[in-house]
């Protein structure tokens, strides 16, 4: 009864340890596995704006390029960005792309309506 106890407790030592393990290693990979978002944008989609300059912030965790309207722009390393654009009279639309490392992508489109007073 005494080995009993003992080979339980070593399993449960054992399988407790590669738990850890496995969790460790998906908590360091996780970045990898979720890729890239582009998150907290300052803009809303469809809303009217009366002032043609406007000013873009948001955040695009785990990316290495990420182009605004087709242009590169540049992001911090926590993947913050801020960029100044100048829309048209009427219809506008802001295209925000992200690509990581390894491929992975997310886009981000806003219409925006400029209304001249």
């Amino acid at each position: 009864m005494k080995t009993d106890a003992k080979k339980i407790l070593k399993i449960a030592g054992l399988s407790a340890f590669l738990l850890f393990i496995i969790i460790y290693a998906f908590f360091r990979t996780k970045d990898v596995v979720l890729g890239v978002k582009i998150t907290d944008v300052n803009i809303v989609d469809g809303a009217k704006v009366t002032d043609n300059i406007q000013k873009i912030t948001g955040n695009a965790r785990n990316a290495v390029n990420l182009t605004l309207n087709g242009r590169p722009i540049s992001i911090d390393q926590r993947g913050n960005f801020d960029e100044t654009i100048i829309l048209l009279p009427g219809y506008n639309i802001v295209d925000i792309y992200a690509k990581d490392e390894f491929g992975n992508s997310d886009e981000k489109n806003y219409k925006l309506m400029l209304e001249k007073n």
